[in-house]
């Protein structure tokens, strides 16, 4: 992921994880370039600031639970 982002430590304006690597993995459901959902996705351009954070909570604990298997 090319954006470094803490959730817990940055305060502001929330940066879209995105990375245009637009490809979701069947097996996953998650983006192979933001590992968010589809969900998550569409929510996105509306969403507060909080829900963003917690989504961006979740990116790296997908990411770090992913790599962990080897994905």
């Amino acid at each position: 992921m090319s954006i470094d982002f803490d959730p817990a430590a940055d305060s502001g304006s929330v940066p879209s994880p995105c990375i245009n690597v637009c490809r979701m993995n069947a097996q996953t459901g998650l983006c192979e370039g933001c590992f968010r959902t589809l969900d998550e996705i569409a929510r996105w351009g509306t969403a507060s600031n909080a829900y963003k954070r917690s989504v961006w909570g979740e990116i790296k604990r997908r990411q770090e639970s992913l790599f962990d298997a080897g994905m």
